[in-house]
C-alpha cells in the first residue's frame, strides 16, 4: 500500500522536496559579485533551510497523531529527514562561503553544484511518483541519483589533486578542501534519499 491521493504525508513530503529543489536552484544560480553578496546568499539559504525544518516538524507532528500511515512511519520520517540533510548541507556550505569570503566558485565547485541540483530534480520526481503510487518507476530516479553521487566522488578526487598542485596558499588549501568535502557530503546525503526510496519500493511494491 502506498499513498492515497492527497494524503497529508504525500503533501508534506512533496513540500519538503520542492523546497529542497528551490534551495538547490537558488544555491546554483545566485551570482556572487562581492563580499556583500555573501551575506545575502547565506541569509536566503538559511531562510529556505528554516522553511524546510518547519515542514519536517509538520511530518513529525502528524506521525505522532496518526493512527494508520500509508507506508511505515519510520520510512516517512527517514525520507523527510534525508531530504532535510541535503538542504542543511547546502545551507552550511553557503555559510562557509561567507565565513571564508569566497566570492568566486571554481570549476570543481560548479560541477558539484550542478550534480546536486540534478539530484534535487530527481528527488522531486521520485516523491511525485511516491504520492501517485507509481513505486516501481521511482527506481529509475534513485539510480540517477546514485550515478550523480558517484560522479561527485570523482570530482572530489580531481578537485583535491588540482588544489594541492595549483594552490600555494596553505589557508586557501584548507578552505577549498573543506568546501569540496562538504559538497561531496551533500551528494552522499542525496544518495541516502535514494536508498530510503529504494527501501520504500522494496517494502511496498
Amino acid at each position: 500500500m502506498a499513498f492515497k491521493k492527497k494524503d497529508k504525508f504525500a503533501v508534506h513530503l512533496s513540500e519538503i522536496s520542492v523546497n529542497l529543489k528551490e534551495g538547490a536552484n537558488f544555491f546554483a544560480d545566485y551570482k556572487l559579485n562581492n563580499v556583500g553578496d555573501l551575506k545575502i546568499f547565506s541569509e536566503k539559504m538559511k531562510e529556505i533551510e528554516t522553511k524546510g525544518d518547519s515542514f519536517v516538524h509538520e511530518v513529525i507532528k502528524d506521525l505522532n497523531n496518526a493512527f494508520i500511515t500509508p507506508i511505515e512511519r519510520e520510512d516517512i520520517l527517514a525520507l523527510a529527514m534525508s531530504m532535510d540533510d541535503v538542504l542543511d548541507g547546502l545551507e552550511h556550505t553557503s555559510a562557509m562561503f561567507e565565513m571564508y569570503s569566497i566570492t568566486q566558485a571554481d570549476e570543481f565547485m560548479l560541477k558539484f553544484v550542478d550534480a546536486i541540483r540534478s539530484c534535487a530534480d530527481e528527488i522531486v520526481l521520485a516523491v511525485e511518483l511516491l504520492a501517485s503510487k507509481k513505486l516501481l518507476e521511482i527506481r529509475e530516479h534513485s539510480i540517477k541519483i546514485k550515478d550523480l553521487e558517484s560522479k561527485c566522488d570523482g570530482i572530489l578526487r580531481q578537485a583535491i589533486k588540482h588544489l594541492f598542485h595549483a594552490e600555494k596558499d596553505p589557508i586557501r588549501i584548507i578552505q577549498y578542501k573543506e568546501i569540496y568535502e562538504e559538497l561531496e557530503e551533500i551528494a552522499d546525503y542525496c544518495q541516502k534519499v535514494a536508498n530510503t526510496l529504494e527501501t520504500i519500493i522494496m517494502k511496498n511494491a
